[in-house]
């Protein structure tokens, strides 16, 4: 009989680990298709909450954070693209040439845009669209810390656009977004992404496909 799991996973949209971690999740849920489904809700983690609505290019802004030269930084970003291929996902720019900046952005509204959805939508939707702002800023580079820009891609991904305004606009959703950011706090998560499992077991990090099966099936015996 197929067990269905909980997963709750804190990330942020600007985290390339988070995308490589849903890879190898993804990866591990198509191994184990007929024992175990995942029900996956996604939660607030401002990597950078202090980012000013310029934005701030990628590259500077690792070796900024990181106390890396130039060179380090794109070393770092070499080894991002390696592992997202090994999980199935992409980091690179498809969009049309001259390519822009690759930026790191404020992820406030988008969280709240994500937390919107999940209530109004469900968690199937909410993943829909947290896959799109995926896309949308590591494959075509656009700027998701403007609000026109959440609200583009919310429509795209079949969400009302009016609604979705109205969600952005909305201080009960700052508000759903402090409390999720907290919640991380209490439970020590201080990197992303982290993977909550029946709302008791953790799994931090990306992690290969094996791991996260393995993983799943020992939570899968316990509850």
């Amino acid at each position: 009989m197929t067990k269905t799991l909980t997963i709750d996973i804190w990330s942020d949209v600007m985290c390339p680990w988070c995308l490589v971690g849903w890879g190898g999740l993804r990866q591990a849920l198509d191994t184990l298709d007929g024992e175990i489904e995942a029900e996956v809700r996604w939660h607030a983690f401002e990597l950078n909450p202090d980012m000013p609505p310029e934005g701030e290019e990628r590259t500077a802004h690792i070796a900024r954070k990181y106390g890396r030269t130039t060179e380090q930084a794109r070393g770092v970003q070499d080894q991002m693209r390696e592992a997202a291929d090994r999980a199935g996902v992409s980091l690179d720019y498809e969009g049309e040439e001259p390519a822009p900046d690759a930026m790191m952005w404020n992820t406030l509204a988008a969280h709240k845009l994500l937390a919107w959805a999940l209530d109004a939508h469900g968690a199937e939707k909410q993943t829909q669209l947290k896959l799109a702002l995926f896309h949308a800023h590591f494959s075509q580079r656009r700027a998701i810390g403007e609000d026109a820009v959440l609200l583009d891609i919310a429509e795209e991904a079949g969400l009302d656009r009016a609604q979705a305004q109205a969600a952005l606009g909305s201080e009960d959703y700052t508000r759903k977004v402090r409390a999720e950011e907290h919640a991380a706090f209490e439970m020590n998560i201080t990197g992303v992404p982290a993977m909550i499992v029946a709302e008791k077991f953790i799994i931090p990090g990306a992690q290969p496909a094996e791991a996260y099966a393995d993983a799943l099936r020992r939570v899968a015996e316990k509850v």
